[in-house]
Formats: C-alpha cells, structure tokens, sequence
C-alpha cells in the first residue's frame, strides 16, 4: 500500500511539473486574481463613482431645468422634456412655486412625501420620515444629500434647491439599483470566471502543445548530443521567435561539438596509432636483437674458431690457411644473407614495407624461378611439371610473389623423395571458383610432415627435420617470410599432406 501511495504521490508531481499543468494553473489563478480584484473595486469604488457620477448628473439636470425655466427654450414642451429626463435618468422630479404649489412632479408619491414640508431645511432636519442624512454637495443654489427614507426602506440621493426663477426643485435618484449592480456585477464576473477558465483549458492544451512539442523536440535533442548522437538536428521553422532560434543554436553546437569530438577521436587515433608503432618498432627491435643473438651464435662460433686458427698457425700449409678463410668467407656471407632477410621479414611483419602492385603473368614468373633452380633440380634428378592453365595474370609485387616461389620450389627440391616409383615436383595453376582467386600450388612426393608440426613449419627458425645440417637446412625463415607476405595481402596460403607427399600453396 505504501509503494502504490509512493506511487501515486509521485505520478502526481510528475504532472504538476509538467509545462502544461504549470501554463494552466499560471493562467487560472491570473484569471482568478483579476476577478477578485475587480470584485473589490466593485464592492469598494464602484459605489463612490457612481454617486460621484449621480452627483454630476443630477448637477446637469439641475442646471437643465434652470434653463429651460428661465426661457432659454421657448419651442420646448417643458413638461415632455422632464418626463423624458426622468425616465432616462430614473429620477423622481418636483418643481413648487414660490406659494409650495406643485408645478411638475413625475412621481405622485414624491409629491406626497414633500406635501408637507414647509420649510426645506426645516422638514429635512426633523422629518420622522427621513433620517441618517449626509451631504454630499452644497453650494448657494442647491445642496446634494444622502438620506435614508425608512417608510419604504430606500436610500436616496436627493438634490434640494431654488431656481432662477424662485421656483423650489427636488430630484432624487435610489441608491438601492447601485447595490444591486454591485452584487449583479459580482455574479456575473464569478460566471466570467468560470467560463473563462474553461476556455484557459482549451486554449492552453493548444498553445501549450505548440510551445511544448518543440521544447521537447529539444530536450531530445540535447539527451542525444549527451550520449555523443549528434544524427538529430532541430527542424528550422518559417518563423523568427525565441524557440527557433534556439534550435538554430543548438544545431549549431551540435555541428561544432561532432565536429570537435571528430576530431579528438581522429587526434586520438592518431596518438594510438603512434603508441602502437613505437611499441611495434620496440617489439621488432627485441625480436631482431633476439633471432639475431640465437642464429649468429654458431657462425660466430666458427669464425672465431678459424680465425685463432690462422692466428696461431695450426696449419702451416698454404691449402689449409686458404681453407680456412674460405670458411671465414662463407659464415660472414652467410651471417650478412641472414641479417638482411630477418630485417626484410621485421618490416612485412610489421606493416613497414609497401608493395609495388603490378599485373603480370605468374606461370611465366614460376617457370623463370624453375630455371633459375635447374643446378639444384640435376641434383636431385628430377624434372618440374606443371599443370593447369598455361597463362593466369595476377595483381601483386612480383618480386616478393617471386620470394615465395622460389621458397615453395626450394623446400620441395630439398624434401623430394621417390614415393610408389615416383619422384615428383608438380606445379598447378587454377582458378578458385569459391573465391575466384588464383591458386598456385607446389607438390613434391616425399614424407609427410607431422600434424603437430604442420602450424609450427611457418614460424621464424623453426625446423620440421632436424636432423638437417648447416648447408642443406637453410635459416628457417623462409615459410615465415612466405606468411609475412600472404598475411599483407590478406590471401590465403597452407600446407596440405597428400597420399605420396606434402603440397603448398598460396593464392593471389
């Protein structure tokens, strides 16, 4: 029950924050405290005006009737024109002679009231009749009083005075139709309150959905630019308000804040890439350090060996001194050829060389590197074949497509055996249906190599045959080179074990 109350009590600020409920009760109690403002002018000041304004118009109608008694209007009927002043004004009118003889009452009843009086001053003074009077105006000609007249229970402004022409006039008005206007007044404002807070709750509904869609549109907005979304933008309006131009501005900033943090993410990228170079360049520097300190310990070895030997003459003769320099020779050829290679293989490995891409024909590179390799092919007694298409362009550096060639052909003239009466070396060039890639392979008949050794093959140094001396076994960088290469164009490349021998392979 609590968590439902909680709830609930919840829901309910919810909706008293929200910009409708706000612009609705802003504009209710704004309605509300005009109303009761005038409610209390009513009650307050419309009174006193309205007896200032009885004043002045009995004042008028005063100096109306002293005109028109004093002959300014000779072609008026006097008595039509009263009647008409007092209707309009709902005024009670009585016009005496010098005698107190009625000349013109438009009420019968006001003549009764004053039959009696003879004295005007005299009968307002002690009249039982009249009580609680209160001067409002006096002046030589005519004094303007407020009196109570507790026969009807009425209260009166009556004006008392002596025309021009000695005759005595009395006008009075009741007070009671301004009381009442007040109260009706009152009322009728009350209703106009009620209706007008109906009409506030329409129209806010609609103006508040016009001012709120777009605020909100912006809220989004600027949610989304929070959480680095800067695909939304605020749609541009026809019309020049505060809203609009908000929008212009947060479109604004959105465009400044993806451009800035575009470039923070390219500047830091870039610091990325820069920390991973040098950390790569410090890696490759350990591994170079650390190939070359393992594969130069023998040849080392051997010319410090035959180098004290020439020193300290072991062998007098000159063939043996030649010998040994020739050895010395050899090892620093050897140490030069593996230094350069391990220096060629750290820069594919690494991402630092670019390939020159060309369109060439492969078979034909393939047969160059056969004939390059022929001394090494009469030795082995044995001949190359190759199979497949006769042309096969490709796109690539022929010149490292040459460094692989040239491994594939090597491992398999140094591993060809006679397998079933067969001693083979065969090339095949296809096409690659799955891919449409070119595929060029190199088989030899001989041992298969292990399955634990069929990854560990294309790693820097690593020899599948140990048994393998100095001059036959190579520096063991070769297939490493081969992946180093493969790897940068992102091309497949394996080693398969056949029935009667082993198959490499690489695809361009």
């Amino acid at each position: 029950m609590n968590v439902k109350l909680k709830k609930t009590l919840e829901n309910i600020k919810k909706v008293f924050k929200s910009v409708k409920v706000k612009l609705f009760l802003t504009l209710s109690l704004t309605v509300m405290l005009i109303i009761i403002f005038l409610i209390i002018v009513n009650n307050f000041a419309l009174e006193k005006f309205y007896l200032y304004s009885k004043e002045q118009t009995l004042e008028d109608v005063y100096n109306q009737l002293n005109d028109y008694y004093n002959g300014n209007n000779h072609n008026l009927d006097l008595e039509t024109e009263m009647d008409k002043i007092a209707i309009k004004n709902n005024f009670d009118i009585l016009i005496k002679d010098e005698e107190n003889y009625s000349v013109y009452t438009s009420n019968k009843e006001f003549n009764y009231v004053l039959n009696t009086i003879q004295d005007i001053q005299e009968s307002i003074t002690n009249n039982e009749n009249i009580r609680n009077r209160t001067t409002l105006d006096k002046n030589e000609k005519f004094e303007i009083t407020q009196q109570r007249d507790f026969k009807n229970g009425l209260k009166y402004i009556m004006l008392s005075g002596k025309l021009d022409n000695g005759y005595y006039v009395y006008i009075r008005v009741p007070v009671t139709s301004i009381q009442d206007s007040v109260t009706i007044s009152n009322n009728f404002l009350l209703l106009i309150a009620g209706f007008t807070i109906l009409i506030a709750a329409v129209m806010v509904s609609f103006i508040s959905k016009k001012f709120t869609e777009p605020i909100l549109e912006l809220n989004k907005i600027a949610k989304n630019m929070s959480n680095l979304d800067f695909s939304h933008k605020y749609r541009i309006k026809d019309v020049d308000d505060e809203i609009n131009n908000l929008g212009k501005s947060i479109n604004v900033m959105s465009d400044k804040l993806e451009s800035t943090i575009k470039q923070l993410r390219n500047t830091n990228n870039e610091l990325e890439r820069d920390i991973e170079k040098k950390s790569k360049i410090e890696e490759m520097r350990k591994t170079f350090i650390s190939d070359v300190s393992h594969e130069l310990k023998t040849p080392i070895a051997l010319i410090q060996g035959y180098s004290e030997g020439l020193i300290e003459n072991v062998n007098t003769d000159e063939e043996s001194r030649k010998f040994y320099a020739e050895v010395i020779q050899d090892e620093a050829n050897k140490m030069n050829r593996l230094v350069q290679q391990l220096l060629e293989l750290m820069k594919l490995e690494y991402g630092k060389r670019e390939f020159n891409n060309t369109e060439f024909d492969i078979v034909e590179l393939e047969k160059e590197v056969v004939r390059k390799s022929k001394v090494m092919l009469e030795e082995k007694g044995v001949d190359v074949k190759f199979v497949g298409n006769e042309t096969m362009k490709v796109l690539a550096d022929d010149f490292y497509i040459e460094q692989v060639i040239t491994n594939y052909l090597t491992n398999a003239i140094k591993n060809v055996k006679e397998k079933n009466g067969e001693k083979i070396i065969k090339i095949t060039n296809e096409i690659n249906k799955t891919n449409n890639k070119c595929r060029i392979s190199v088989y030899n008949t001989g041992e298969n190599i292990k399955e634990e050794d069929l990854n560990r093959i294309w790693n820097r140094f690593y020899k599948a045959d140990q048994s393998r001396n100095r001059e036959q076994g190579g520096t063991g960088i070769g297939l490493a080179f081969v992946k180093a290469i493969m790897v940068n164009y992102q091309n497949d490349y394996g080693v398969i074990n056949r029935e009667n021998g082993v198959e490499f392979y690489f695809e361009l």
